[in-house]
């Protein structure tokens, strides 16, 4: 997800934690004992996934201005909506061969790269995994994201915050969504909200009429607006006939959640209390009228920005200053180096505030006061 909107380069509170370097030398590998080559106007490979949100469209042009003003070329790849990871595999190890400095990847898959990071490791070329780590192997070097556990807990705070607000005295009807099971960054949204409603599912003040739980049974395939309309529909359908009333919906990103409320709509249903993320041009008028709750901002720019202040780093020979967080950005190998940025909730209360460093969003907010 993921997932900072056109024109800004608002500052979405990047907050690089510095509690440890943990990379053992420039080269990026933690067990590299060689500093790497990366001059100044070399190639950079970026490889994208699929444009399946508004972050994904978003991110090229920031890499490629970023890079630019660091005095990079900037190779810049989306994987073909038909061919997403077979695609994303060739891309990568045609930068491998092409002799791109670094690369930094957005994977579509992180658990089906290991090949393709490892030949990258073998010529010598540090691997950034950006905004979705990369599972399975210890050749990523580093890693560069929104805390993604965090974004699962204000998403959950803000579900609770907004049923109280809009809904009366519990106990609450809710139901649980996440986002794709080959995304790495899924199931840690997903577990970082549980980690605030679990509490409150056991002690009665939420209720999840469907019993559906667990990230298998509420995960999204391909974060597919269409595949969270038509589970929407069948929950209502199955569990919310006659005076049963939904209350509320954990949405992992603003696209879902916009095709969680049309099914509701369509169901004649009033609307629940619905979070997201990414801060979607499309959904800012929707919080601003009272339509979706909230949503997260998570600075496309600004995130870019980072993992190219990255590259620059290690182009200097320097060290840099990373966190181990083994709970947001251990990739079942090993904890990946990190550099976390902090999202921000934003709610009709807050949108204009902060969005004020980006003029689209900031005029979007404003315009439905």
């Amino acid at each position: 997800m993921k997932k900072q909107l056109i024109g800004g380069l608002a500052v979405a509170a990047l907050t690089v934690v510095t509690l440890t370097s943990c990379s053992g030398t420039a080269r990026g590998g933690s067990d590299s004992g060689s500093s790497v080559d990366i001059p100044k106007g070399s190639t950079i490979g970026v490889a994208l996934p699929a444009k399946t949100s508004q972050n994904w469209v978003l991110a090229k042009a920031a890499f490629e201005k970023s890079l630019a003003a660091a005095g990079f070329k900037a190779d810049v790849q989306y994987a073909a909506a038909s061919s997403t990871v077979t695609d994303q595999q060739n891309q990568i190890s045609g930068m491998v061969t092409k002799g791109d400095k670094a690369i930094i990847i957005a994977a579509q898959d992180g658990s089906q790269l290991g090949t393709q990071v490892k030949q990258a490791k073998d010529a010598g070329i540090p691997v950034i995994a950006w905004d979705r780590n990369i599972t399975g192997t210890k050749n990523v070097d580093y890693y560069v994201a929104f805390n993604n556990f965090k974004v699962g807990q204000l998403q959950g705070q803000a579900l609770l915050d907004g049923l109280a607000k809009l809904k009366g005295d519990g106990p609450y009807n809710i139901e649980l969504f996440a986002g794709s099971p080959d995304d790495a960054n899924a199931p840690v949204f997903f577990n970082g909200a549980m980690d605030v409603l679990q509490p409150k599912i056991d002690d009665g003040t939420l209720k999840v009429v469907s019993k559906q739980t667990t990230f298998k049974q509420v995960s999204t395939q391909g974060w597919l607006a269409q595949n969270a309309q038509s589970r929407m529909s069948n929950l209502l359908q199955a569990d919310y006939s006659g005076s049963t009333k939904l209350d509320g919906v954990l949405s992992p990103n603003d696209t879902l959640g916009r095709a969680i409320l049309q099914a509701t709509k369509s169901a004649g249903k009033p609307n629940p209390v619905v979070t997201g993320q990414d801060s979607e041009t499309a959904s800012i008028p929707l919080i601003m009228n009272g339509t979706q709750y909230s949503t997260i901002y998570k600075n496309t720019d600004t995130e870019a920005q980072a993992a190219v202040d990255l590259v620059t780093t290690l182009s200097k020979g320097d060290k840099p200053k990373t966190v181990l967080d083994k709970k947001n950005n251990y990739n079942g190998v090993k904890t990946v180096p990190a550099i976390e940025l902090t999202p921000i909730l934003i709610t009709k209360d807050n949108a204009v505030k902060e969005y004020a460093n980006n003029s689209t969003l900031e005029a979007l907010a404003k315009a439905g006061q």
